[in-house]
């Protein structure tokens, strides 16, 4: 029998993704490359980020992720 899905741990999943990327080096790459390896990890940022804030629900087998894209009230 497997272990029940658990979408909050799939969001934290997420939270230590965006986490990890954040705090990984850059590799000893120069020009061209390096720019990419740069794009590449502010965007694997952003998605690992985005979907660590998201709220997950589970029902009926279907999976739900909301993610609030408004810009903060003051």
């Amino acid at each position: 029998m497997s272990p029940a899905f658990d979408p909050n741990e799939m969001i934290q999943r997420f939270r230590d993704r965006a986490d990890a990327v954040k705090r990984r080096g850059l590799p000893p790459v120069e020009g061209p490359e390096r720019l990419r390896f740069i794009e590449a990890a502010k965007t694997d940022f952003q998605d690992y980020a985005m979907l660590g804030d998201a709220t997950a629900t589970l029902e009926d087998g279907i999976l739900r992720l909301e993610i609030d894209l408004r810009p903060p009230t003051n």
